[in-house]
């Protein structure tokens, strides 16, 4: 059980672009019915709600407990909504230069262009 990477993977240092700014549990009533989406190229790839999540926010948070240390604070990344690219047929993956643009209803929206490492 200790050994998937998908959730693990996405917590290392300078992974996950955030913000410019994160909002207080009083601006979210309910995380757990919240639309998602994603564009690349202006092409949607993702549609979603929180709602469908596999494992809800309580348990996420019991889990990863159980091999991190969690601080007031933290962000706990999860899965994604069904769509990404590896899952298309064929798959698709991004390459430098295209622009992928996200949003969570309510909250906000965030775009990043690929850059070739």
């Amino acid at each position: 059980q200790r050994s998937g990477t998908w959730d693990k993977g996405k917590g290392c240092d300078s992974f996950g672009p955030l913000g410019p700014w994160l909002v207080t549990a009083d601006e979210v009533p309910d995380p757990q019915n919240l639309d998602l989406w994603l564009e690349v190229d202006g092409k949607r790839y993702q549609n979603g709600n929180t709602k469908t999540m596999v494992y809800k926010v309580p348990f996420l948070i019991h889990y990863l407990s159980q091999f991190m240390s969690l601080q007031p604070g933290d962000v706990i990344s999860t899965g994604t909504p069904p769509g990404v690219g590896m899952g298309q047929k064929p798959p698709v993956y991004l390459k430098a230069g295209q622009t992928m643009r996200l949003g969570v209803h309510g909250l906000g929206e965030q775009t990043q262009r690929v850059v070739s490492a």
